[in-house]
């Protein structure tokens, strides 16, 4: 693997470490009636960032730590922007994933294309549409 995997699989570690994080505030302001949405994706969220750490450490790294907090986009005093908030969440976490598909091959490559695509359908289910290029719609 390259410096590059290694640099793309930390971004993608951190980012993991910030929807953790984020999605704890997403939990605590989320209606009832996607609490379980919210779980979920918290859970999947601690799941691939674990399985980074580890992926991390196979090309050679260090794993970032977790920051004790985060700053948020926008304030969330709401179930409302607990959404808008989740939807954010993946789009950054698909992002991030995109630049591990063009830095990695292999198992790792494929890994992350996976990644990327369960954070983009996370967003469209927390936004209820779409984007054309899935971790791209930022860069445009």
């Amino acid at each position: 693997m390259t410096t590059a995997a290694l640099d793309a699989a930390q971004a993608a570690l951190a980012a993991e470490h910030a929807a953790v994080y984020g999605y704890g505030v997403v939990g605590g302001r989320v209606g009832k009636d996607r609490r379980g949405e919210a779980t979920a994706a918290h859970a999947a969220h601690r799941a691939r960032r674990d399985a980074l750490a580890r992926t991390v450490r196979d090309l050679g790294g260090e794993p970032a730590a977790s920051a004790a907090a985060y700053a948020l986009p926008f304030a969330v005093p709401d179930a409302a922007a607990a959404v808008r908030l989740a939807a954010r969440l993946e789009d950054r976490v698909a992002g991030v994933y995109s630049d591990l598909v063009r830095a990695a091959d292999g198992p790792l490559r494929r890994e992350a294309a996976g990644a990327l695509r369960e954070a983009a359908v996370r967003a469209v289910r927390w936004r209820g549409g779409g984007v054309a290029f899935p971790g791209l719609a930022e860069r445009a």
